[in-house]
């Protein structure tokens, strides 16, 4: 099981970028596809983006595409998620996790606070 640990969340204003990290144990980054997922408060936790392993394709949720890009640092074992233009709305416990649907996932991380506010 691919172990993983979010960071590089805060407090930014509306129309700021935060980058966020997920550094993973997993040996060959490219044999997983890594999601990450969010959950704001009252609401149920959707999926934000994924990238996908070996061909590394990418989808967006429609409330982000544009805004947000995720990558990956084969040489780090990590995955990112650049958000640029953040709204308030995009608020939430932000998680990334080996999978791309959440029912997939079997444990959670901590998630990394991301709050946009003025």
């Amino acid at each position: 099981q691919v172990q993983v640990a979010e960071s590089g969340g805060g407090l930014v204003q509306p129309g700021g970028s935060l980058r966020l990290s997920c550094i993973t144990s997993a040996p060959t980054l490219d044999d997983y596809s890594i999601g990450w997922f969010r959950q704001a408060p009252g609401k149920e936790r959707e999926v934000v983006s994924c990238i996908f392993s070996k061909d590394r394709n990418t989808l967006y949720a429609a409330s982000v595409r544009g805004r947000f890009t995720i990558s990956r640092d084969n040489s780090k074992s990590t995955v990112y998620l650049q958000m640029n233009n953040l709204k308030p709305e995009d608020t939430a416990i932000y998680y990334c996790a080996a999978d791309c649907v959440p029912a997939g996932v079997a444990s959670w991380g901590q998630g990394t606070q991301v709050t946009v506010s003025s």
